[in-house]
């Protein structure tokens, strides 16, 4: 009569659940990525749009603010722009 090896036949028993398990989260996460994927080419495209809209508004209030002849306001915004770029460590970059 031949003996069950319980250690293999947990093992092969482990093998596949674990297999199983993999394969569903393998599933969900392709899911996930292929959502996320469309949510991060609109989101880039937004973020584009409104780099675009705040270049063009900077770049009016400059001309605006050179017309006017108005340093005292273009010293301030340009302390802030610097101040947002200091913060965003876009500064550091550049200079190392």
């Amino acid at each position: 009569m031949m003996e069950i090896n319980w250690v293999v036949l947990g093992w092969l028993i482990d093998m596949i659940l674990n297999g199983f398990v993999w394969f569903i989260i393998a599933a969900f996460s392709l899911l996930l990525i292929d959502v996320t994927d469309t949510w991060t080419r609109k989101a880039i495209k937004w973020m584009d749009i409104a780099d675009k809209w705040i270049r063009k508004f900077i770049d009016n209030l400059f001309e605006w603010i050179q017309k006017k002849n108005l340093k005292i306001i273009s010293s301030i915004i340009l302390l802030i722009v610097l101040g947002i770029l200091a913060q965003l460590e876009v500064i550091p970059k550049l200079i190392t």
